[in-house]
């Protein structure tokens, strides 16, 4: 059965026991509303709740458990070397996805990878069949246990409430524990290229050359890649923090409503623009135009279209929309009543606006930015187009230069076996991601709070 029957199934279900619910606690009152608890709407949305959320929830997780059990038990029974058992039971994986999509096996029955992906197929339609049962038994039993609770003196609306608090719990538990579990899946594989490569020369290493030699030794180190990166984002910052955050004050102070309202929805389609295309326009626009002017036919500096530059002018005209939207909101959701103090002590509109309104609005205008600076430390498809793929250190901005997501990107493509240092040091590159973005976070939070205890 498919998945969206299902869903729209426990829809229909559950909207039946809503009206249900609320006639049944009508009915408990001879028709007197008044005498009931709560209004006839929460004994309806109790049985509803009930009946839906239990097995929509358990709906989900057996979907996010069954691929990780059945993994599991397939591949107890493989043998060989951890990465080969990885790349086996990828295999599995991807014949039993065929099988049970067209009905035929890429492998042949009889060795192990076609053996295991009959099995593989088996277990996931077992799987589904019983999901199907066990959903349908929780959907009954959240039935008739919550219409069995409806009558006047039950406490519906109380119950709701809970409910209603619960999901908002369980909605603000996955954001962290969504952040945990990506954490976690970045720090173990960090560990384990730790432990084949030595970390000393992974975060103070100049070179990084990964094809240039096998083994354990080969020369991975971190500073060109940070130093790209950081390079590249501080371009880029300084072109969009600039421009974006003296858009959002024309367009807060200055602007007419109707030039406002006609002009930010311009400014915002910048951020609907995929980053392939922008790296495409720095590829085949900017960078020849720079090479135009810093190339062999002008200052010499430049010997490519790809360099730090163009990818940081790009990039800084790709974040604009986010330093300019976010940066206009924040200034227009200062209250009026600082401007008319202001005013109203004599002041000029630039002298409101420099003294009062950006003072108060600093605190989200620091979160712009960083928002933005994450935006850009992050970025990958324009970098690879605009930037190069040279890691090295260099102070010329006009150098080819590459960053730490496009060698992530380059890292793990390819049929390489994950348990080469190579492949492996893509995790420890994301670590290092993770913890410069958290740093940025961490450091704009205390500049946020010292401005604020002086400001206030």
């Amino acid at each position: 059965m498919p998945l969206s029957w299902i869903v729209l199934g426990l829809l229909a279900f559950a909207m039946a026991g809503f009206f249900l619910g609320r006639a049944r606690a009508t009915r408990a009152v001879q028709g007197d509303a008044r005498k009931l608890h709560s209004l006839p709407f929460y004994y309806g949305a109790h049985v509803f709740l009930m009946t839906f959320v239990s097995a929509f929830g358990l709906l989900v997780f057996w979907m996010a458990a069954q691929p990780s059990v059945i993994g599991w038990w397939i591949g107890a029974g493989l043998e060989g070397e951890p990465g080969a058992i990885t790349l086996q039971l990828s295999e599995i994986k991807r014949g039993a996805a065929q099988l049970l999509e067209t009905g035929t096996s890429p492998y042949d029955a009889a060795s192990v990878v076609g053996a295991g992906a009959v099995r593989y197929a088996g277990m996931v339609q077992a799987g589904h069949l019983f999901m199907v049962v066990a959903v349908v038994l929780v959907a009954l039993g959240g039935f008739f246990v919550s219409l069995r609770q409806v009558s006047g003196e039950f406490r519906a609306r109380n119950s709701v409430e809970a409910s209603v608090r619960g999901l908002l719990i369980g909605a603000s538990l996955i954001a962290i524990l969504t952040t945990v579990g990506i954490f976690l899946a970045l720090i173990f594989n960090t560990i384990e290229f730790f432990r084949i490569y030595p970390a000393s020369q992974f975060l103070f290493g100049t070179v990084w050359q990964p094809s240039s030699g096998g083994g354990a030794m080969q020369p991975l180190g971190l500073l060109p890649l940070l130093w790209g990166t950081l390079f590249i984002s501080a371009i880029a910052l300084a072109v969009a923090v600039p421009i974006g955050l003296f858009a959002a004050i024309y367009l807060a102070e200055y602007a007419t409503p109707r030039f406002r309202n006609t002009v930010k929805p311009l400014l915002e389609v910048l951020a609907g623009i995929p980053s392939i295309v922008y790296g495409l326009f720095a590829l085949l626009t900017v960078g020849p135009m720079l090479l135009k002017v810093f190339g062999s036919g002008g200052l010499g500096w430049m010997q490519g279209a790809s360099s730090v530059m163009t990818a940081g002018l790009v990039m800084g005209i790709m974040l604009i929309p986010f330093v300019s939207s976010l940066s206009d909101d924040i200034i227009n959701a200062v209250p009026q009543a600082l401007r008319d103090g202001s005013y109203g002590l004599g002041a000029t509109r630039s002298e409101t606006i420099r003294q009062v309104v950006l003072p108060a609005a600093l605190p989200g205008i620091v979160g712009a930015i960083i928002l933005a600076a994450s935006r850009a430390i992050g970025e990958t498809m324009l970098v690879v187009f605009g930037a190069g793929a040279a890691g090295r250190l260099s102070a010329n901005p006009f150098e080819a230069m590459t960053t730490v997501t496009a060698k992530i990107v380059s890292q793990l493509t390819g049929d390489s076996d994950f348990t080469q240092p190579e492949v492996l040091v893509a995790y420890a590159l994301g670590t290092t991601l993770f913890l410069v973005t958290l740093g940025l976070n961490l450091l704009a939070q205390k500049i946020v709070a010292k401005y604020r205890e002086q400001y206030t």
